[in-house]
Formats: structure tokens, sequence, C-alpha cells
């Protein structure tokens, strides 16, 4: 199993220290980065968070997905392979 995480549903003020904070709490994080819009450099909304191991991967999954983060329902899971 990877240990690369998608987060979506985050709200535009959150920031990669913020992700990082979050995904800490369940282990090492070893990169975080949410997303923004080349032109405008807003957050679109979504992120990646790429732990140290599998199994906290998984802890953080469990953990986080559909809990309340500044008022809206996180959508966390494994990130799928990017189509080039």
């Amino acid at each position: 199993m990877s240990s690369n995480i998608y987060v979506g549903n985050l709200t535009f003020n959150t920031t990669t220290a913020d992700l990082e904070s979050l995904f800490g709490q369940h282990g090492e994080v070893k990169k975080a980065q949410v997303i923004t819009d080349r032109d405008t450099g807003r957050s679109r909304g979504f992120g990646f968070v790429e732990m140290a191991t599998s199994e906290e991967a998984t802890a953080a999954i469990n953990s986080l997905n559909g809990k309340n983060v500044d008022g809206r329902d996180l959508t966390v899971n494994i990130a799928k392979e990017r189509s080039r």
C-alpha cells in the first residue's frame, strides 16, 4: 500500500503547515502540499500528504476521513497515480 494520501474538501484558508500539523498527530509526515491555482495562487481545496510508512498512512486515513475540520468534512484516502 502507498503512503501517499489525497486530502479533499479543505477550506481555502488551509495551509501546508496546517496539513503537516494535522497529519503529524498520526505519524511522521515526509511531505505535505496544498494544491494552489497556478494563476491566482489561491488554494484549490485539496492537497496531498506523504507519510513515512503505509501503517501511519492507514492510521491517518482511518482517523481523519470524514472528520470535520474548520467546518468541512474531510475526504481522506489513498492518492491515485496520476495519468500522464
